[in-house]
């Protein structure tokens, strides 16, 4: 009987999981600590999954321009899920919340997630954009 993969394994979890967002503590059950780094590198390097953040990680698509891969969400979901995943209580700027409600009818250029008086210094990025933190 074949022994199934750590590489595998996470493929697998991946594929069954409603999330967009990883965290790297997610897959440590699936095998030793350095094995499931190579995995999700692996997995990672196949075009599976983006890197976000330190331990973060996002499924990915290929992109229609060049075919490298991009993330399936944007960039302000993927802020939103990683700061419910690590028990931030936040939700979108005031500026997009303005929009939402009909208050304006100018769309926010950058990803703006208001997280309160919590403190966070994680970064998430995706190539050159960044999740900028709004207190309040």
């Amino acid at each position: 009987m074949p022994q199934i993969t750590v590489k595998e394994k996470v493929i697998a979890k991946i594929k069954r999981s409603s999330s967009i967002v990883f965290l790297r503590k997610e897959f440590d059950r699936l095998g030793d600590y350095r094995q499931v780094s190579r995995a999700v590198n692996q997995v990672t390097a196949s075009g599976m999954l983006v890197k976000v953040g330190f331990g973060l990680y996002a499924k990915a698509r290929p992109s229609t321009l060049d075919g490298k891969p991009v993330p399936t969400k944007p960039l302000i979901d993927i802020g939103l899920e990683v700061m419910y995943k690590i028990g931030v209580k936040a939700d979108v700027g005031k500026d997009a919340k303005a929009l939402q409600k009909g208050l304006s009818n100018q769309v926010p250029m950058l990803p703006i997630i208001n997280i309160g008086n919590a403190r966070v210094s994680r970064k998430i990025s995706v190539g050159k954009r960044q999740v900028v933190y709004e207190k309040g």
